[in-house]
């Protein structure tokens, strides 16, 4: 009855709310809809003991709170990044070496059948050599990264990260629910773009779906860490590195709630609509559960669909090397031709080849750029963090702009061709699959420029 009353009595004032106030009202109904509740349970619900400690409760006045939400969010994340780089620099190094010595092993073999320069090249400095640096780069981060982060889901954290963050989008003139899938697309885009179908409004479906890339897959990770620890390599504090890679989530982050505010008031204008979270109890999780998920559904899953794209890119990289136009290759005359947008940007020719090489997936973009520069007849033997250092900052003249600007592009640009593949279908629109290409590829060729320019002006080199 008294629930009955109270909806009467905010229905009853709606002709009198101005147009600002009733945006409001959906908030109003389900805010008097628990005070009610709580009013009842408390006339009828009597403790005869004195009730023990709330974990939910307490736990949640900490990790939804204005003061302590979003720094114990960054917390978290930073302590998962640091436990990954950190634990996955060893048994990369021993990959790589074990690969790249099963690759002088099989060039033994082909030279002993006396086999042509072009197929041990394709076969062995293509497609084997892309395989070994997809694996050894992408494989140790992979494993230690995603059981942490199926821990965090499965203890009931990310509704959390959902519900601090769900004031921001309605700020942004979206939908709150666009958090829940913007943190889906932390495990793969294509699945955040997916789970866009819990949004009901169509215009502010569209904008989840054309922002979702803007927060790093499990596909850019395994990029971002490494060059993150490139950054902080020779020095002691491996924390650095994790706040590199937490600095580029908050990026990511902050430049979804931009482009959503634009949409919103731009292409896609609209009233927001309200959205009602109601969070889940904390679980204990479970270990098998979570080995199952991280490791098969994820870690392989990420691991075969890269594999599967890095041998014939691989392959495409090797013969772009060693075609040979007018005494160049036409690796390096694409490289040349772009070098002076590369520069704007604060990169070269060769990694916005990488970047276009890796529209299939962008777990190959790392891994073509490294081919990109062996091929350039860099011989060293890249076994180590090290070694990697060595080809960017020694042999091709990075510098620490170089490395954060190859970030921002990596989290800015354009999807991969299976989330784009994802956007057509889910959209049923071409016009929004190339919306969704090209906003991301403009705001990365923006932002780069801008942050490499203002590094430049400032002499911060």
């Amino acid at each position: 009855m008294q629930l009955t009353t109270a909806l009467n009595q905010i229905l009853g004032q709606v002709e009198k709310l101005n147009h600002n106030d009733s945006l409001n009202l959906n908030d109003r109904v389900v805010k008097s809809i628990y005070h009610d509740a709580e009013i009842m349970a408390r006339q009828v619900v009597h403790q005869v003991e004195k009730p023990g400690i709330d974990w939910d409760k307490t736990l949640d006045d900490i990790l939804t709170s204005r003061l302590w939400g979003f720094p114990t969010m960054l917390l978290l994340l930073s302590v998962v990044f640091w436990i990954t780089i950190t634990g996955a620099n060893y048994p990369s190094q021993v990959l790589a070496t074990v690969l790249f010595w099963g690759q002088d092993r099989l060039m033994d073999l082909f030279n002993y059948w006396h086999a042509p320069f072009w197929l041990s090249g394709f076969l062995i400095e293509g497609v084997y050599r892309g395989l070994a640096w997809v694996i050894s780069v992408m494989l140790p981060p992979m494993a230690i990264f995603f059981p942490l982060f199926t821990i965090l889901e499965d203890m009931g954290y990310l509704p959390r990260i959902a519900f601090n963050l769900d004031r921001f989008f309605k700020m942004a003139h979206a939908c709150g629910k666009q958090a829940l899938t913007m943190c889906m697309g932390f495990g793969c885009n294509a699945a955040g773009v997916v789970s866009c179908r819990i949004i009901d409004s169509p215009r502010e479906r569209l904008i989840a779906m054309l922002t979702n890339n803007f927060v790093p897959c499990n596909g850019r990770f395994p990029t971002l860490i490494a060059l993150a620890s490139l950054l902080v390599m020779g020095t002691a504090a491996w924390w650095g590195a994790s706040l590199f890679v937490v600095a580029i989530i908050i990026v990511g982050i902050v430049v979804t709630l931009l482009v959503s505010w634009l949409l919103s008031r731009t292409l896609l204008q609209g009233v927001p609509s309200s959205f009602t979270l109601e969070l889940p109890p904390y679980r204990k999780p479970q270990i098998g559960r979570i080995i199952v998920r991280s490791i098969f559904d994820r870690t392989l899953f990420v691991l075969r669909r890269a594999i599967c794209v890095a041998a014939p890119a691989g392959g495409l990289t090797w013969i772009l090397a060693n075609i040979h136009v007018g005494g160049t290759s036409l690796l390096a005359h694409a490289a040349t031709s772009l070098n002076p947008f590369g520069q704007l940007m604060g990169m070269d020719g060769f990694i916005l080849m990488a970047f276009i090489l890796g529209l299939p997936a962008n777990e190959i973009v790392l891994p073509i750029l490294i081919m990109s520069y062996l091929a350039g007849g860099t011989m060293i033997e890249l076994d180590s963090l090290k070694a990697l250092h060595q080809l960017f900052f020694v042999e091709h003249n990075w510098t620490w702009v170089t490395a954060i600007s190859v970030m921002l592009f990596s989290l800015l640009h354009y999807p991969c061709g299976t989330t784009l593949l994802t956007i057509w279908k889910e959209s049923g629109s071409w016009k929004w699959t190339v919306l969704a290409a090209l906003i991301p590829l403009a705001i990365g060729c923006i932002v780069c420029t801008v942050f490499a320019q203002t590094a430049y002006l400032f002499g911060l080199m």
